[in-house]
């Protein structure tokens, strides 16, 4: 029998390294789209160390934040960290492959939230990343959120991850959708957060072919992002909007809000392994209103 792969520190190291490169090419991008809107807005990077108890933790990395507030991008963060060290006991047994006895980890992602000024321009959140416990998974997936739905834009969303998982696996779109539909659901409004995307987690590696075949695929998930929602960006952003358009989309952004302080498990995951505070709730809107 193989003795199971427990070194995967270079894989972590490429994993980092593109979705460090990702996390460039996004930037630019949505800085490209502000210059065509006639704004000089560009991202703030603010790196962080990975903290407990609000003392560093030795060799437990860290990341960086970066920030944009523009005419465009109302608030959008695309952040990237790389992290390790032990979970606590008490949460070590909700995470794949870790234990009270093993609650080792690394971890290492890009996580992205854009909210728009205009609210034709649909929100969007994207994420992927790699962890390492006792086992090794990707996990990811991208989901629209737009406060004024538009039929054109929600197809041409899907179809990109569809493409992007095709192209891996026909049961990948299929089984990652009804995942998305299920995860950013939002019990106590009985509704969805917006109108979906892709969502996985556990994609095991259990060696470097695994590993191989699982990056790849998670970085077409990465780069079917950046394919699309540009495009949907400069589609919508010139477009008039009302006053009741724009509460429209405060109302909707407290229901986006609501999501990510009570459900979402990124946001948790952050909270409990020492994350910088102001990266994992990047994701809140800059304005909302509850009415």
């Amino acid at each position: 029998m193989d003795t199971p792969k427990t070194d995967w520190s270079q894989e972590t190291a490429a994993a980092r390294a593109w979705f460090e490169s990702l996390r460039d090419r996004i930037c630019a991008e949505f800085e490209a789209i502000e210059r065509e809107a006639g704004s000089d807005a560009r991202f703030t990077y603010t790196p962080w160390d990975r903290q407990h108890d609000g003392e560093p933790v030795e060799n437990g990395g860290g990341g960086v934040q970066g920030l944009m507030k523009g005419r465009v991008f109302e608030k959008v963060g695309v952040n990237v960290s790389t992290v390790g060290g032990a979970f606590s006991k008490e949460f070590a047994g909700s995470i794949n492959g870790a234990s009270a006895e093993n609650p080792g980890f690394t971890a290492t992602g890009i996580s992205l939230v854009a909210h728009m000024a205009n609210p034709h321009v649909p929100a969007v959140h994207m994420n992927t990343r790699f962890l390492t416990t006792q086992k090794a998974w990707f996990g990811g997936g991208g989901d629209l959120n737009p406060p004024m739905p538009y039929a054109e834009d929600t197809a041409e969303f899907h179809a990109a991850y569809k493409a992007a998982c095709d192209a891996h696996n026909p049961e990948y779109y299929p089984r990652f959708k009804a995942w998305a539909d299920e995860y950013f659901y939002i019990p106590h409004r009985k509704v969805h957060r917006g109108v979906g995307g892709i969502f996985y987690d556990h994609l095991e590696c259990a060696d470097e072919a695994g590993f191989a075949a699982n990056f790849a695929f998670t970085r077409d998930v990465g780069e079917a992002f950046l394919s699309v929602f540009p495009k949907l960006v400069r589609r919508r952003m010139g477009l008039a909007f009302t006053d009741a358009d724009k509460l429209q989309q405060l109302q909707w952004r407290g229901r986006y809000a609501e999501f990510n302080l009570v459900y979402d498990r990124g946001t948790l995951f952050g909270l409990k392994t020492g994350g910088n505070i102001d990266a994992i709730l990047m994701s809140l809107p800059p304005e909302a209103v509850w009415s």
